[in-house]
């Protein structure tokens, strides 16, 4: 596999450890909210658009309501694993933060223009992404980003995203911003990391890949 490509599928996979790092008060404090990070609302109605957007790009993907029907029943958890990823970008973003890390457009463009070459083209990697991950045309250079954080979180510490000072530092992060769960969706409990309500179909396909990717 690549070294470009392999990186990438690297990093995305070690958002997946980051899950069990993050806990929840699972309290109805905020109405009207999937979740609070940091005292700031991810309201129901932001994580259902961001659903839409999912759901409108499989729709134009496929050529009809069969295979639509079937792009749906393969992503049925899709709500909770996209405010899973919702979270997630706000506990590692403000690790980033922490450690002075920030990442440019023009990393994120060198990136995605790396993932294009290997896949044939911007619209074969957002078709990618969208089936294997469940991530919108519209948030791929977000998810990017997500990755390249990572990556870099992780060189600043002197380490990589398989050791615990990367861990720790999410872990921080994520107690620093008392990230408290709609129970609606679940709960994020570090003595239960492998609740299926808690993983996102693109960590787990990406985990999977990057394991054969380093056989």
């Amino acid at each position: 596999m690549h070294r470009r490509r392999r990186t990438a599928l690297l990093l995305t996979a070690a958002i997946a450890a980051a899950a069990p790092l993050l806990t929840a008060c699972g309290s109805d404090a905020h109405p009207g909210a999937a979740a609070v990070v940091g005292g700031q609302r991810i309201s129901v109605a932001q994580l259902e658009n961001r659903v839409n957007e999912v759901r409108t790009a499989q729709r134009a993907a496929v050529a009809n309501d069969a295979q639509y029907k079937q792009a749906v029943a393969q992503t049925g958890s899709l709500t909770r694993d996209t405010l899973h990823g919702m979270v997630l970008d706000r506990v590692l973003h403000r690790a980033a933060q922490d450690a002075g890390v920030s990442v440019t457009t023009k990393e994120i463009q060198q990136m995605r223009s790396g993932l294009e070459q290997q896949v044939g083209g911007s619209k074969a990697l957002e078709t990618a992404w969208l089936q294997q991950y469940g991530v919108a045309p519209k948030r791929l250079d977000d998810n990017l980003r997500l990755q390249l954080e990572a990556q870099k979180l992780a060189q600043t510490l002197g380490t990589d995203t398989s050791k615990p000072a990367f861990w720790n530092a999410l872990s921080k992060a994520s107690k620093e911003l008392k990230v408290d769960l709609n129970p609606r969706y679940g709960a994020w409990d570090v003595q239960k990391s492998s609740r299926v309500d808690a993983k996102t179909p693109w960590v787990r396909e990406v985990t999977a890949q990057a394991s054969q990717g380093t056989a």
